[in-house]
């Protein structure tokens, strides 16, 4: 699967732990990356300063579902239960 065009879920709900160039300290689920523009693209696509876990994250069918807003309700499932094991 490719990512949906536009979507952004995966820049504004889960936590980032790792610097991201205009957030040092990473950024807090549920925050949208400074890095993703008004249309929902990721700023640092393609670049060296893209943090690994964004460059690693591959869009899957179960994790994007059919919509953005869906995206991001499961992905901030996945946040909330796994900081809850954490």
């Amino acid at each position: 699967m490719n990512c949906r065009a536009g979507c952004g879920a995966c820049c504004i709900a889960p936590s980032i732990s790792s610097p991201i160039p205009g957030m040092p300290h990473g950024k807090p689920a549920g925050e949208r990356c400074v890095q993703l523009s008004a249309d929902n693209y990721c700023g640092l696509f393609g670049t060296p300063e893209r943090p690994a876990v964004c460059s690693a994250f591959l869009a899957e069918p179960e994790v994007c579902g059919s919509s953005r807003e869906e995206a991001i309700r499961f992905i901030g499932w996945l946040e909330q239960s796994t900081a809850l094991a954490g």
